[in-house]
Parts: C-alpha cells; sequence; structure tokens
C-alpha cells in the first residue's frame, strides 16, 4: 500500500535503538532527524518542524510524557502525530491523550510505520 512521506523526529536515548529506527523510516522514504533526550527533542521539534515523533518514554532528565505535552501545546501540536514507544507494560496514567499510538518495546519497525500512516 503506498504511503506519505512524512518528517519525522525520532527520539530515543538508545543511540542504536534511535538510529535504526531512523535508518528504516528513511529506507521507507520518510524524512527524519533524531534526538537522544527530552530536551534536544524539544529543540529538535522546534527546528526541523516534523509531522511526526516517535518518542521513547523513559528518557533521561525530560521525559517523554512531559514532552509530548509540550509538543502538544505548540502552534502544530494538534496535527501532530505522537508515537509512544515505552519498555512498561501499563499505560501510565498522567500520559493522557497526548499520544495516536502507544506501543511496548521491543516493537517492529512496520509497527511504526503503519502508526505514522494513521
Amino acid at each position: 500500500m503506498p504511503h506519505r512521506s512524512l518528517r519525522v523526529l525520532v527520539v530515543d536515548d538508545n543511540d542504536d535503538s534511535a538510529q535504526s529506527m531512523a535508518l528504516w523510516l528513511r529506507f521507507r522514504g520518510h524524512d527524519v532527524a533524531v534526538a537522544r533526550d527530552g530536551a534536544e527533542a524539544l529543540t529538535e521539534a522546534d527546528r526541523y518542524q516534523p509531522e511526526a515523533v516517535v518518542l521513547d518514554l523513559g528518557l533521561p532528565g525530560l521525559d517523554g510524557v512531559e514532552v509530548a505535552r509540550r509538543l502538544r501545546a505548540g502552534p502544530t501540536g494538534p496535527a501532530l502525530r505522537l508515537i509512544a514507544l515505552t519498555g512498561r507494560l501499563e499505560r501510565e496514567d498522567n500520559a493522557g491523550n497526548d499520544f495516536d499510538a502507544w506501543f511496548v518495546k521491543p516493537v517492529t519497525p512496520m509497527e511504526i510505520a503503519e502508526a505514522l500512516q494513521g
């Protein structure tokens, strides 16, 4: 099935995970930027203006839930596609409705690709 190419920001403090996800998404035709912590994610999102963010929740410092809240509150927040990645089996109550999709690791790149297309 054809898919629309997106500007995607991948946020993960595990460099191997971030780079492999970015590589796979680029292979699928997406334009991808990478950030490794919450503060960098917000800076990169402001600069890069992604259409979608694949966001690890267990980030050092500013966690992924707070990053998502701040992204949603921004001018492009309502249109932004936010995909959560977590190592926890249960959804965090404080995550609210900020995410369009929620995955427990390990997740396959194909699952992410499908979630990006909505």
